[in-house]
């Protein structure tokens, strides 16, 4: 066995630049999940049935099927209704729209776990449902949920190398197109595997230090 990491020495920046593009393609499809997220949480607390039905069917499906045959559909299967999109956008709408199903349910339980006494307060000061939701139980929902939010992030850091089947030039594409080249593959993949776990520990520590400093102000 001939191991040998001089040979991707050269190629060691052009993989780097996978980076930016792997934290902005994480970045934008945890933002697209979230939106979809608090949305669909409303939906399953509300009072209308459909919409209910609707948000528990949406999470089952996208939570009951890999999320790479979600992004397959979604890529090679839109164009043949006439959409056509990048691979960087179908790829977040593919992230974005299997994260909000599990972003709905931490927001949901965010949600209920608000003491019912706040709403109760806010109910008897004449306060309507809706600026209630966003003024009063979203803020001190999205308190409890923060470290599970950020831990979603970092699922999604480590799932986004997935989308190098459909060409998003993110870390994993980039190693790809260097054994490509090297005829090597060993070398690059582990190179790899130690970029993801860096980015992983980072966001970790960070996560936990947010954790801290929220029982610290409880």
């Amino acid at each position: 066995m001939n191991i040998d990491f001089r040979v991707i020495e050269p190629h060691i920046p052009f993989i780097l630049k996978g980076i930016g593009v792997t934290l902005q393609f994480v970045s934008t499809s945890l933002l697209v999940g979230l939106i979809l997220g608090i949305i669909l949480a409303i939906m399953k607390i509300g009072k209308i049935a459909v919409l209910r039905w609707f948000a528990h069917a949406y999470t089952s499906v996208f939570r009951g099927t890999p999320l790479i045959l979600q992004l397959s559909i979604i890529y090679y299967g839109a164009p043949q209704f006439g959409i056509e999109m990048s691979a960087f956008l179908a790829g977040v709408l593919a992230f974005g729209l299997n994260s909000s199903a599990y972003v709905s349910e931490i927001i949901r339980a965010g949600i209920q776990a608000v003491d019912k006494g706040q709403k109760e307060a806010a109910a008897a000061l004449g306060i309507p449902e809706r600026p209630m939701m966003i003024r009063i139980i979203l803020p001190q929902a999205f308190r409890n949920i923060l470290p599970a939010l950020f831990n979603e992030f970092i699922n999604l850091t480590k799932e986004s190398a997935i989308v190098s089947i459909i060409g998003v030039w993110d870390i994993m594409r980039r190693a790809q197109m260097v054994n490509a080249q090297i005829y090597k593959y060993f070398e690059a993949l582990l190179f790899v595997g130690l970029i993801y776990y860096v980015m992983v520990m980072v966001l970790t520590i960070i996560g936990r230090m947010i954790e801290r400093r929220l029982q610290r102000s409880d």
